[in-house]
């Protein structure tokens, strides 16, 4: 695992608000690592969405235009069961 890449993606996981810092942050710890490269680059490509989609795409208020970013999204619903 490239080291430089973790830590650009710790800072980018540090969003406007504490709850997505948690649940970004968290998915990047925990699950990152055992990603397929896809879903690695998703991720990647998730953090350039602004805060407000992000919160309502966690919240299921909306769906992210992107299965593979859903996909994401359902992995960190079901990790804190919201």
């Amino acid at each position: 695992m490239d080291a430089s890449r973790i830590k650009r993606l710790q800072w980018r996981t540090r969003r406007g608000t504490r709850e997505l810092d948690v649940l970004f942050g968290g998915w990047l710890e925990t699950s990152f690592s055992t990603a397929a490269e896809a879903t690695r680059q998703a991720f990647d490509e998730l953090l350039d969405v602004q805060d407000p989609d992000l919160w309502d795409w966690v919240m299921n208020h909306t769906r992210p235009p992107r299965a593979d970013w859903q996909a994401i999204i359902d992995d960190i619903r079901a990790r804190h069961r919201l």
